[in-house]
């Protein structure tokens, strides 16, 4: 008889879990569709806010569906960089003005570097946004500060980083102590180049 009341015990605790399981997954799927939307528009407006913080001039960023060219890609592959979303930045009466290009470092000292670079027609390095950045407090989580603003304005092929003074255009001064983050930023910023 003791068998009898053990087996009915377990089939009305198992049915119990099953009853809550079901119930908490049907709950997650509810709050998950109520939520989809509102995070996708958050989302939207974070990188449309990313992209006028580069490209203060345009009036509209829309997702470029150009892609990148077969060689490039094939150098980003042996490179620690990734090219990501690339919009092109529109001026109010719909001309286009530049592009705005999601560029990640996989090198920096505590993990990705992702940022977004905005380029001018005429090759002009408009500014950087950080979209992601892991880096040492009061060392390379600096490198909005000190890089970005030396960044802006250079209108030259690629950017390079000096630790005694920048002498040349297309130099930057490193972040004293973090050089890591230094060198992975402008790998990123000469991928979005």
């Amino acid at each position: 008889m003791s068998k009898n009341n053990d087996m009915k015990c377990m089939l009305k605790d198992a049915f119990v879990l099953l009853l809550i399981t079901l119930i908490a997954g049907l709950a997650l799927g509810f709050v998950y569709n109520l939520t989809k939307e509102p995070i996708r528009i958050q989302q939207e407006k974070a990188i449309q806010e990313a992209c006028a913080a580069v490209f203060k001039s345009a009036d509209n960023f829309v997702e470029y569906d150009g892609g990148i060219s077969s060689t490039l890609a094939g150098t980003l592959a042996e490179t620690s960089l990734e090219i990501g979303t690339i919009y092109s930045a529109n001026g109010a009466d719909g001309s286009l003005l530049g592009y705005v290009v999601q560029s990640t470092c996989s090198d920096g000292y505590g993990g990705d570097i992702s940022i977004f670079v905005g380029v001018t027609l005429d090759g002009t390095l408009n500014g950087i946004s950080f979209i992601e950045i892991n880096e040492t407090q009061g060392l390379g989580m600096d490198a909005e500060l000190v890089l970005a603003p030396q960044l802006a304005g250079k209108q030259v092929d690629s950017i390079a980083y000096t630790k005694t003074g920048k002498t040349l255009d297309n130099e930057i001064d490193a972040i004293s102590g973090a050089t890591i983050t230094t060198e992975a930023v402008v790998n990123a910023v000469n991928g979005g180049l």
